[in-house]
């Protein structure tokens, strides 16, 4: 059993992973990012599961890194210390690749590895008091290991000012950014975005969620080229002739709820 990651899954297929360490505004150490990483790796096949909704327990969504976990790599070798950050990158892969469809609810402060974890996610909702920061650098470091979800996320030019700034800003900032999709006054309100949100993607194929998200993979950034129009035209034949295509079009047709929104 976990120590400091719930899992919890409701009757509609939405597995609930929260952060529970509140007293430390939910701050990574290395049992906090091994069961973050095994929780979703269990994720990515449980039949159950149709959406994931990742938040944090109490005030706050995530702190970044512990501080005692921060003490005891500074006296890490090189090598030592690449190990750790490595634990910490094949998390955050394994969050940004799940299969299902992702949401983080930033509930409350945000702050580096914290900012990195809604990065990682497919969509957003945070209040608009939330506070997120990019600090690395008033410590002398780099967000390094969440950089590639981060300026995904948000784009170079914008990651430039909060990389190197260190400032703090808030959820209307971090929508504006492109951090996250919606924002919230309150927790009640906030309940009503994400449960909309989930029920939207409820209402969509598992198999084409899976099939979508790696799609925007292999076409981000590419050049539009005859490698890419034809593995495009392969995916879509491959979804029109699936199970799960067969069922969407047939349900469409028949005026009629397909079978995994039933």
């Amino acid at each position: 059993m976990a120590e400091f990651i719930k899992h919890s899954i409701d009757q509609r297929g939405v597995s609930t992973v929260k952060i529970n360490r509140p007293d430390v505004h939910n701050a990574f150490n290395e049992t906090v990012i091994r069961e973050l990483r095994e929780t979703f790796e269990a994720l990515y096949d449980d039949k159950d599961t149709r959406v994931v909704l990742l938040t944090g327990e109490g005030k706050s969504f995530s702190a970044g890194a512990d501080l005692n976990w921060m003490k005891r790599s500074a006296t890490f070798s090189v090598e030592e210390n690449e190990a750790d950050a490595i634990a910490l990158s094949e998390m955050l892969s394994t969050i940004a690749e799940c299969p299902k469809p992702t949401v983080a609810y930033v509930n409350g402060a945000a702050f580096g590895g914290g900012v990195g974890l809604a990065a990682c996610c497919d969509l957003g909702v945070a209040l608009t008091s939330a506070q997120f920061a990019l600090s690395e650098v008033r410590l002398g470091l780099s967000p390094a290991t969440i950089s590639p979800y981060v300026v995904r996320a948000i784009g170079a030019r914008q990651a430039q000012r909060y990389f190197l700034t260190g400032e703090r800003f808030d959820g209307l900032e971090a929508r504006r950014l492109g951090l996250v999709s919606e924002v919230a006054q309150t927790p009640e309100e906030a309940e009503m975005i994400v449960n909309g949100l989930i029920d939207h993607l409820l209402a969509g194929g598992p198999q084409a969620q899976a099939a979508c998200k790696d799609l925007i993979r292999f076409v981000d950034n590419r050049e539009i080229d005859s490698t890419v129009r034809q593995e495009t035209a392969r995916r879509i034949a491959a979804r029109r002739t699936s199970e799960e295509g067969q069922e969407g079009l047939q349900s469409f047709l028949s005026k009629r709820k397909p079978n995994w929104s039933q």
